[in-house]
């Protein structure tokens, strides 16, 4: 007797939608009556949304009024005379996704994501930062927007951006292979081992979702890892640093997205001189 397909395995992905994050937002923003404006070109998750209570508390960032969402907030950052939004608490791949895909469909043009993760890698420092080149896909959101396979990929221009602007922080960066799990208390001695032999640097819940989702869409995401625990560290664990270390890596990301912008643009304008 055959065995039915795994649901998680057999999606079509090539056919449309039922329920579109246009749908969503157009009733928010009929309930609210919120105008028909886009949110900032440049948006960043910070998925634990303990740096956005900082930054409201501090009264660095002011509420977007324009965002049509009926699951988060949005606050708006001014990085260099640039408005960023941030939306705090997105934390895992599904919560993400279905955040990103209503950023692409509300003006935003690049989605950042800032995360805390843990170290597989026993040669990364704790604690450093990790740009997210890969992902393993350890969790279920990517599956309904890529075939599956074992990684879903980060575009190298955003990873590029990402590199230049945080390079100059006081903390290790690093690039590479992260594993995203949907399950972090089932995190197992056996799988650290095996990721890491296969060069995974750190472990978080959203990359393989977000890069699996920009891939289907053509849309810029990325992620920054913050690697502040790890099994067998010695040291204090789960510690980002004063409040203004998050600060600086937030503006840098930022900044990145800014940089994305500008190629962007300058690739829209070299294909309308060739069209």
């Amino acid at each position: 007797m055959s065995q039915p397909p795994i649901p998680l395995l057999d999606h079509l992905l090539g056919q449309p939608s039922a329920f579109t994050p246009e749908d969503l937002i157009a009733a928010v923003r009929a309930e609210r009556a919120l105008p028909d404006k886009p949110v900032p070109p440049v948006c960043v998750l910070d998925f634990d949304g303990d740096l956005t209570d900082w930054l409201v508390s501090v009264r660095a960032v002011l509420p977007c009024a324009d965002w049509g969402c009926f699951h988060t907030k949005m606050y708006v950052l001014d990085v260099d005379g640039m408005s960023c939004g941030i939306i705090p608490r997105t934390i895992g791949g599904p919560y993400a996704v279905l955040v990103a895909e209503q950023l692409a469909s509300s003006g935003a043009r690049v989605a950042l994501g800032l995360t805390s993760a843990g170290r597989v890698s026993r040669s990364l420092p704790v604690p450093s930062l990790v740009i997210a080149t890969q992902a393993i896909r350890d969790e279920g959101t990517s599956y309904h927007y890529l075939a599956p396979q074992d990684e879903a990929l980060c575009r190298p221009d955003v990873t590029d951006a990402l590199l230049s602007e945080l390079s100059s922080l006081d903390l290790p960066v690093s690039s590479g292979l992260v594993w995203t799990t949907d399950a972090p208390y089932r995190e197992t001695l056996q799988q650290l081992e095996q990721h890491s032999d296969a060069g995974a640097l750190a472990v978080e819940m959203q990359a393989a979702s977000l890069f699996a989702f920009g891939a289907a869409r053509q849309f810029p995401v990325g992620v920054v890892a913050h690697v502040t625990n790890a099994v067998g560290h010695t040291e204090e664990q789960f510690d980002k640093g004063e409040a203004q270390l998050s600060f600086e890596i937030l503006k840098s990301i930022c900044r990145a997205g800014r940089r994305m912008l500008t190629g962007l643009e300058r690739g829209r304008n070299i294909d309308s001189h060739t069209a």
